[in-house]
């Protein structure tokens, strides 16, 4: 993970092959029940599919539009009004993109000067670091720690300096599973304000919140006009290699995003921006029930880990779950995930990969839940065989 590879340039140094990648290999390679990389294995909404399948048929295969198609972009003013009575037109304050992931890339690279620092909270999702070391720009993490993943505040605010441009924030948060509250929202809306940073929020979970409520920081009074939101259809409709994502804000925070993203993929997704446009309108029903699905599948596995003798921090959001090893006798997340197929038959991701300090979370492992019930129960079953029995020592 942390190899040399030669002619790769200075700044991607250290990245590497995702984890993601190299543990859904291991689970190919081995056979075992797959909760490291999180992706369904269900599709979404069968309308949603079938329009798109007929976008394909009725001959919307060139590229579109490179803001997005409208019907897109006003689906999204749509739904942020719908959903957080926030206003943003679909002219100008809305980008179609490949995926929340080449949004944050290209905010990154337009954004960022050489040496300008962003301050974001650890352990983060690893496109984080590639895309603000691509971008040129310096990492400043302030670690979230279990049981409820809350920071610090007089950390966060000693992490700003005169060279901090802006405050990249995942909420609900992957890996961790945190809904940010609004007091601490508002903490840092107000940092925002007072030194004058640009807010990058990363929301692709906003509907999968099981605990508390997601509260876009575009919202908070006086962050509308310094904030780009982040999100995408991918975890919402179960759609995840369509790849289509948005970034609203007000258009001197968007124009630049869309410069970069044009010499990015340019465009993509022609046929699915019209299926994606239909499932944001869907009614509260859809969203309702998927929540609560996917609350379901989160209590199977959390108590599975726990039954097997983890310390388990349940999540208020997302479809991750983080686990203590040490009750199993676990020092090394990374060890651990490597032995876990052939001890369990279940692949895992080892947490202390999305730390910069990773002794912090050198302990825990990430599982997904977003797999069938009776996917999770065997993967719960599997896992009981780590736990020690009667007068055994954790190995």
């Amino acid at each position: 993970m942390s190899e040399r590879v030669r002619y790769l340039n200075s700044r991607l140094q250290g990245f590497g092959t995702t984890i993601f990648a190299e543990m859904s290999a291991l689970a190919l390679r081995t056979g075992a029940i797959n909760l490291g990389q999180g992706f369904p294995d269900t599709d979404g909404p069968e309308v949603v599919a079938r329009a798109a399948a007929q976008a394909i048929l009725d001959g919307v295969n060139q590229y579109p539009p490179g803001p997005g198609i409208p019907e897109l972009r006003q689906a999204i003013s749509r739904h942020q009004k719908r959903f957080y009575d926030i206003d943003y037109l679909p002219e100008g304050e809305i980008l179609v993109t490949a995926g929340a992931t080449e949004a944050i890339a290209a905010t990154m690279l337009s954004l960022l000067e050489v040496g300008d620092e962003v301050v974001t909270f650890e352990p983060w999702y690893d496109s984080y670091g590639a895309t603000i070391a691509m971008a040129g720009g310096v990492r400043k993490v302030v670690t979230l720690r279990p049981p409820d993943y809350s920071y610090d505040p007089e950390e966060l605010e000693a992490a700003i300096t005169p060279k901090t441009r802006l405050i990249l924030l995942n909420t609900p948060h992957n890996p961790t599973g945190k809904v940010f509250n609004a007091a601490e929202l508002d903490h840092i809306a107000d940092l925002c304000r007072r030194h004058d940073l640009i807010a990058v929020t990363d929301e692709v979970y906003e509907h999968l919140v099981f605990d508390g409520e997601h509260i876009p920081l575009a919202g908070l009074p006086g962050m509308w006009g310094r904030t780009l939101t982040i999100s995408s259809a991918g975890k919402t409709f179960s759609f995840t290699g369509w790849k289509i994502g948005w970034v609203c804000g007000p258009e001197d925070l968007v124009t630049p995003v869309r410069t970069a993203k044009q010499f990015l993929t340019y465009v993509g997704g022609a046929p699915f921006q019209p299926a994606v446009a239909l499932a944001l309108d869907l009614d509260d029903d859809y969203y309702s029930e998927f929540t609560a699905d996917m609350r379901a599948k989160r209590d199977i596995i959390c108590d599975g880990l726990e039954e097997a003798g983890m310390v388990v921090y349940r999540p208020q959001g997302t479809y991750f779950v983080n686990a203590d090893i040490r009750p199993l006798g676990g020092v090394d997340g990374i060890e651990f995930c490597l032995a876990l197929p052939d001890r369990a038959g279940v692949v895992g991701v080892p947490t202390q990969v999305f730390y910069d300090n990773p002794a912090e979370g050198r302990h825990l492992v990430r599982f997904a839940f977003c797999k069938r019930p009776e996917v999770l129960r065997e993967a719960a079953e599997r896992l009981g065989r780590l736990r020690p029995g009667p007068g055994e020592e954790a190995s």
